[in-house]
């Protein structure tokens, strides 16, 4: 798909679609800690409060195995690309081995909620809890509730939770893994053994759904995009994001050939009007890659401010490592 801004004509009957940009554009909001691969920073959850007037970022930071997903961080900025730190946690405050991307929601009652993934240690799969505070510099670990594990949607996982609220409506969408898809008993006995059965190739990496009227209480509605039979995208197909330009949403999706390109999945764009049917309209390749080493681009979000767009996404480096950038593109 080209990479195009400005889409929208009505003249033309161009409608409904989300502006793009360029992914060799953009600017460095955070740095991987070292170089090379398994140095990430990204798996990102954005938003704009308009009460403070401030923008807040959480993220994650990943070292190569065996420290992996090591610790999260929420930050603020008054201008969406300079950002402080104001709230931490490290793996450990969570008794797991790995953190992965979390859902920063600010709630109709006023509350902020915090919903997180990361490797349940009771089972070794991926699991969803929810923290709540009165603000984003308050969260504190030991207070997390359990939202969804992956026994409560009958997976072999559940992670990177992106939630958003329509009509009062909580609709939380999830990476879940599916039950085994290999034949291989050996394999399926051992698929938890590393606490991440998506990077086995055990099990394929679907999307989602759950809904809640509370953002507490979540009822499993199970997969709503699924990988392809064959293609770039058969492997996964993990939905992070969507954009509402009415009466369509907008998907933005991960998506990977095999298990051989996990960690490394570039960005394929679907739409729907219902949150639960999508239609893919990147079917023969990814809409943005980096032009770096794997290509990945992954785990975008998108704040709308003002006038623009705000993109920010992790996107691997030429040595190999993932760096969160930002792409302002015009809406």
């Amino acid at each position: 798909m080209k990479v195009t801004k400005g889409l929208n004509s009505p003249e033309r009957r161009w409608l409904g679609m989300v502006p793009l940009f360029d992914p060799e554009e953009g600017t460095t909001i955070l740095a991987p800690n070292g170089e090379g691969s398994g140095h990430w920073k990204g798996a990102c959850s954005a938003l704009y409060d308009d009460e403070s007037g401030k923008f807040y970022l959480y993220y994650r930071i990943r070292s190569p195995r065996p420290r992996r997903g090591g610790e999260c961080r929420i930050a603020e900025s008054v201008d969406g690309i300079n950002f402080t730190d104001i709230w931490s946690a490290k793996k450990e405050e969570f008794d797991t081995t790995s953190i992965e991307r979390s859902a920063l929601v600010k709630c109709l009652d006023g509350k902020w909620r915090l919903y997180i993934s990361y490797v349940d240690p009771a089972d070794s799969r991926w699991r969803t809890d929810m923290l709540e505070a009165d603000d984003p510099k308050s969260f504190k670990p030991e207070t997390r509730q359990k939202v969804l594990t992956a026994a409560d949607i009958d997976g072999e996982g559940v992670k990177d939770p992106y939630v958003i609220i329509v009509g009062g409506l909580y609709y939380m969408i999830l990476s879940y893994a599916t039950k085994p898809v290999v034949r291989d008993d050996s394999k399926v006995e051992e698929m938890h053994d590393t606490a991440d059965v998506y990077n086995t190739g055990v099990c394929k990496s679907s999307t989602g759904l759950a809904v809640s009227h509370d953002g507490i209480n979540f009822t499993w509605l199970g997969d709503v995009f699924a990988p392809t039979e064959s293609g770039w995208d058969s492997y996964a197909a993990r939905i992070g994001t969507v954009v509402y330009t009415p009466p369509v949403f907008t998907a933005f999706y991960d998506g990977s050939a095999d298990v051989s390109e996990n960690y490394e999945e570039r960005t394929g764009i679907a739409i729907s009007y219902n949150l639960q049917e999508y239609h893919r309209i990147t079917p023969d390749g990814p809409a943005l890659v980096s032009p770096y080493a794997s290509g990945s681009l992954r785990y975008i979000d998108v704040v709308p401010f003002e006038d623009e767009l705000f993109y920010y996404y992790e996107m691997v480096r030429p040595d190999g490592s993932h760096e969160l950038r930002l792409n302002r593109v015009k809406r």
